[in-house]
């Protein structure tokens, strides 16, 4: 929930032309993190909770594919960089290990 809310404070620093291109991109992929553990996690079996963790997990993987271009774009500094790439890598480690724990 906090690095969806983060991705949508980032991407009002990226310039207007951006608006319906990598501004979405990043807040869609950031909100389908949580949106799709959420989903997953009502009435299925482990086997589909688990498949819907894979797409969360993809869902990062994109949100710092977002990150890595803003920065080559000069959208937002290395510094700000280094700490979302971080925030996401941790929260892919977590929710890997997680969807590891679950039986089918």
């Amino acid at each position: 929930m906090d690095l969806g809310e983060d991705m949508n404070t980032l991407s009002k620093k990226f310039p207007k032309e951006e608006l319906f291109n990598l501004s979405s991109q990043l807040k869609r992929a950031a909100d389908s993190i949580a949106l799709n553990i959420s989903e997953g996690s009502i009435l299925q079996s482990g086997k589909e909770y688990r498949k819907f963790l894979g797409y969360s997990i993809r869902s990062i993987a994109e949100v710092v594919t977002c990150l890595h271009k803003a920065k080559r774009r000069n959208y937002i500094k290395l510094d700000e960089f280094e700490i979302f790439y971080k925030n996401c890598f941790d929260l892919m480690n977590m929710t890997i290990a997680f969807r590891n724990k679950i039986k089918d």
